[in-house]
């Protein structure tokens, strides 16, 4: 009897970009996720418990940091020390034709769904945009956004970490909840949408 190989484990690191950023991620920088995580909770607490505002906190920190570097530089010179090292800061021309390469992909995508389901081409995608924009709506009702920017970076620093140790497990979870989730798609796609008259393309061209 020939046995099934077991389904090939997903390398979390490569998949998160295999870089500094997959490090501190899963961890593996250690004192990288420390200072994301401390300073995220920092950022939190003084905006939303502490009530201090965002703007008047980034003014005052940029007014600090261009204090100490112009007393930095002026000292500097009058005492023979190292200017402050500060890099040239500059955008190449390539970074920005991959930002608005990238930017395009996903305005073109977007503006594709809507005009489908503006004309009505795609009831599923309609259904499918409809459940998300009011899952959205009502998440948005619950918390704000800075809160919820904060879940993000909790759950960024401790999802990845939890699948990359249990993987075989929760994919196993993951499988069975993806068949009963399909099970009832089908069940109501059989029992109500096929029932609704829908336009087809056809008919609309000859109109």
């Amino acid at each position: 009897m020939v046995e099934s190989n077991p389904p090939r484990r997903l390398n979390v690191h490569q998949a998160l970009g295999g870089g500094s950023v997959a490090d501190v991620i899963l961890w593996k920088k250690w004192y990288g996720g420390v200072v994301v995580l401390m300073s995220t909770s920092t950022l939190w607490f003084l905006f939303e418990r502490a009530g201090y505002n965002l703007v008047s906190f980034v003014a005052n920190v940029l007014f600090l940091l261009v204090v100490i570097l112009f007393f930095w530089a002026k000292s500097a010179s009058l005492l023979n020390r190292p200017l402050p090292p500060i890099p040239d800061l500059e955008i190449s021309d390539e970074s920005v034709v991959k930002a608005a390469d990238a930017m395009q992909i996903w305005i073109n995508s977007a503006l594709s769904i809507a005009h489908d389901i503006a004309l009505g081409r795609n009831l599923k995608l309609f259904l499918k945009v409809a459940v998300g924009l009011w899952v959205i709506s009502y998440i948005g009702s619950l918390i704000n956004f800075l809160t919820l920017v904060y879940i993000g970076v909790i759950l960024s620093l401790s999802v990845p970490v939890v699948y990359d140790k249990f993987q075989d497990h929760i994919d196993e979870k993951l499988c069975i909840i993806h068949r009963i989730l399909q099970a009832q798609y089908r069940k109501i796609d059989d029992n109500i949408l096929k029932k609704i008259p829908f336009p087809s393309n056809k008919q609309k061209k000859i109109q």
